[in-house]
């Protein structure tokens, strides 16, 4: 179980934090975001399941595209999901 591998995603996912975009590029990111404290959503199901995704990738047991797709719902389900990266 490593975790210094990050899995970079395919495309990056973009979240406004603290009134700034964010461009989170590997799943390593994302469940770093997922789990501060400054995560600017609910800790509802959404943000559960991708934090949860997120760390049984980084333990090898899902794929990187399973880990993008969960952090996009927890972002939508929040109101802080930017599809555009700039």
């Amino acid at each position: 179980m490593s975790h210094s591998e990050p899995k970079r995603f395919a495309t990056p996912v973009v979240v406004l934090v603290e009134g700034r975009d964010v461009v989170v590029e590997s799943v390593a990111e994302a469940a770093a975001l997922l789990a501060d404290v400054r995560w600017p959503g609910p800790r509802d199901d959404f943000h559960a399941e991708a934090l949860e995704t997120c760390l049984k990738v980084l333990e090898g047991h899902r794929s990187t595209e399973d880990a993008r797709a969960r952090l996009v719902d927890a972002a939508l389900a929040a109101g802080i999901y930017d599809d555009v990266v700039r």
